[in-house]
């Protein structure tokens, strides 16, 4: 409320100067008056500008600071490549621009200030005229000088702190202003007006005509059907960029079709909600992505009301207990920012268990056991393999060996899905698949 008050009772101290003045001369308050005008004018020039530079500013600091997180997260691969001086170099190019940048705007601000400053001069000299000539013909006494002089003092005051207060607005609009900028662009995909929640019968999952293409590039997907019956395991197998990990993205609505539909069972996924589309998909992730919190929390977060035990069971079955229940802390460890404190193999597993926690009726896996060693990989392929039971599975492989076990196999290439059957069926087409398991060497695909 005393925020609140503060321009009224400014506005209204204006007001009751210029009706004293007034009461002096008219003349006092017209000239009292143009000043005013002209000071607001030019702060409001000036501040327009101020914003301008000091988001430009802010964009050179947000440059900086993101170098800097670049650098610290990767001090491992500078030190190795002996690149300190470079990204020294590098960073102080930044900084310097920033400086400069900052300097900028900061000089605007003087300029601001000096014009203020003027203004304030010549609208003294003009009073000090004036009152010397009224004074002279008796219009103007002593204390209507005294007056004149006091309310003139304590109107620059005012208008100095509201000057100031203008530059520290602008300053922080201007900070503030790209933060803004992302956080209020539209969201591209969001949920339309009458989604409704999804509720998975069978989980089946149905590329009707789909097309697909990123923005600026050309089309991955053109006129793509296919069907994955319910309860299938299915693998997705091609080079790199062949259109997989799209295949999965497309499912989860990380992205829209531009043309044709994706049914699960009969709902076409863009008329549920994101919500409950992601509820029933359970995903495992190539570079899972860890929370600075516990291992409890991050293993909970795919089922918020799962207990303890169910907790312990899930890392249990993804063989992640073991190395849990050694750390000084157990399932309280806190797994540092983006997990950094668990070796990669251990984040993996964390991710797997939380997955096999959320229980999902669709599960999907992005190459989930790269990171492991073979004899863990072994394990956790037959803990998801129990996963797996009455589930609708889609696995991405690059290692073709963790496929035998598939259903069913499409193979990508180029957006196209050119193969499918089972490992033995494709073998005998003697297509690309016959290729890339030939050409395999200790069971990983050649990129």
């Amino acid at each position: 409320m005393v925020i609140a008050k503060k321009p009224i009772n400014h506005t209204l101290a204006l007001v009751i100067a210029i009706f004293a003045v007034w009461t002096i001369n008219y003349k006092f308050s017209t000239l009292l008056s143009v000043w005013l005008i002209g000071f607001f004018a030019i702060t409001i020039f000036f501040s327009r500008r101020s914003r301008y530079l000091t988001i430009k500013s802010a964009e050179i600091r947000s440059a900086v600071v993101g170098q800097m997180v670049d650098i610290i997260s990767n001090i491992i691969s500078v030190q190795l490549f002996a690149s300190q001086r470079t990204e020294l170099k590098n960073f102080r190019k930044n900084l310097d621009e920033y400086v400069k940048r900052d300097q900028i705007r900061d000089w605007w601000f003087i300029k601001m200030f000096i014009f203020q400053g003027i203004t304030f001069i010549i609208y003294q000299i003009l009073c000090f005229v004036l009152l010397i000539d009224n004074f002279k013909v008796g219009i103007v006494t002593v204390g209507d000088f005294a007056l004149l002089i006091t309310v003139n003092v304590a109107i620059v005051n005012y208008l100095w702190t509201l000057a100031e207060n203008i530059q520290s607005l602008s300053e922080l609009l201007g900070n503030i202003s790209q933060g803004l900028e992302l956080i209020l662009s539209p969201v591209e995909i969001h949920d339309n007006l009458n989604a409704k929640p999804l509720q998975i019968q069978h989980g089946r999952i149905t590329f009707k005509n789909v097309n697909f293409s990123y923005k600026g590039t050309p089309a991955l997907f053109t006129n793509q059907s296919v069907i994955i019956e319910a309860g299938q395991r299915v693998g997705l197998v091609g080079y790199s960029g062949s259109g997989k990990s799209t295949f999965i993205n497309l499912i989860l609505r990380l992205y829209d079709v531009t043309k044709g539909s994706i049914l699960i069972d009969i709902n076409d996924i863009r008329y549920v909600t994101l919500n409950s589309l992601r509820e029933n998909i359970a995903m495992i992730p190539q570079e899972p992505s860890l929370f600075h919190r516990s291992i409890k929390e991050n293993i909970r977060y795919s089922l918020a009301t799962a207990s303890d035990d169910d907790v312990i069971e899930a890392a249990k079955k993804a063989y992640a207990h073991e190395f849990i229940i050694d750390l000084p802390h157990g399932y309280d460890s806190i797994v540092g920012e983006r997990g950094v404190k668990l070796s990669g193999g251990q984040r993996q597993r964390i991710a797997i268990a939380r997955a096999i926690l959320k229980n999902a009726p669709i599960l999907m896996l992005d190459e989930a056991t790269s990171q492991l060693d073979s004899v863990t990989e072994d394990k956790i392929q037959k803990s998801l393999w129990t996963v797996m039971q009455e589930k609708t599975t889609i696995v991405i492989a690059h290692r073709l060996s963790t496929l035998l076990c598939m259903n069913r196999i499409l193979v990508f290439d180029n957006g196209k899905i050119i193969e499918d059957g089972t490992h033995d069926e494709l073998l005998q087409q003697n297509g690309l698949y016959k290729i890339l398991w030939d050409a395999q060497v200790g069971g990983f695909l050649p990129e």
